[in-house]
């Protein structure tokens, strides 16, 4: 791992720390940073595990609260990272993830899929929103399409919305299908990153399809979609 990515890693980890002291006891937060320090030494057995479910226990699901100084900061950090509707809990599991050994790639790949098939759905969320945050998000595209297909709605968004993971990484066919169910299950449109930048001739049609459907049933079409197909309407 480079020293600027390091660095970066860095910055964002000591970001999450300043957020999370400011909503938690000082006995909390001794807690989450004695957890982080084991994992930082390699353990990956059961005591990560009990950690990263416990953390609700000790630390509490209070929201973050942040203000536009922090949320310029998160920004600064990671361009489109939009920690505005984190919680307490899902900041200090974000941590917990960011202390596991990053050094050797396929090793800290391995370990991170673990974290994911063992997650419940509150923590999956917290993993999804976190995509940005880890290293090696080019790594992640098979992992990030796969939180794309759940059939969780909440997990369908942490990934979809608010986080700029997907514009960047996600193949076309990939991005496509997260936008047609984002329709699909009621999700607003707007709050999915780069929206515009990423619109497509494929997507386009099949929305056009999408919005037919819709009407021949007599059901309203976002207007949004409208917005996705104007620049192809002419091919489709």
């Amino acid at each position: 791992m480079s020293a600027v990515i390091h660095l970066k890693q860095t910055s964002i980890t000591s970001l999450l720390r300043h957020w999370v002291s400011q909503k938690v006891t000082s006995e909390a937060l001794s807690w989450l940073d004695e957890k982080r320090e084991q994992i930082r030494s390699g353990n990956l057995g059961r005591e990560f595990f009990t950690s990263f479910s416990g953390v609700s226990r000790y630390l509490g699901k209070q929201q973050l609260e942040l203000n536009p100084k922090d949320l310029k900061a998160a920004a600064v950090m990671e361009v489109g990272w939009c920690p505005g509707h984190w919680s307490v809990d899902q900041a200090a599991r974000t941590l917990l993830v960011l202390a596991l050994p990053q050094d050797d790639r396929e090793k800290y790949l391995h370990a991170l899929e673990q974290v994911f098939t063992t997650a419940d759905m509150g923590e999956l969320i917290t993993l999804y929103q976190a995509l940005p945050l880890l290293p090696y998000p080019e790594q992640l595209q098979k992992r990030a399409a796969e939180g794309v297909r759940s059939n969780m709605v909440a997990v369908f968004e942490a990934i979809a919305l608010r986080n700029p993971y997907p514009a960047q990484y996600l193949n076309t066919l990939a991005w496509n299908q997260m936008v047609l169910k984002a329709l699909f299950v009621g999700s607003p449109l707007h709050l999915i990153q780069n929206l515009g930048i990423r619109a497509n001739p494929d997507l386009a049609k099949m929305l056009i399809q999408y919005a037919h459907e819709r009407q021949s049933a007599n059901r309203p079409v976002p207007l949004e979609l409208w917005q996705l197909v104007e620049q192809f309407a002419h091919n489709s």
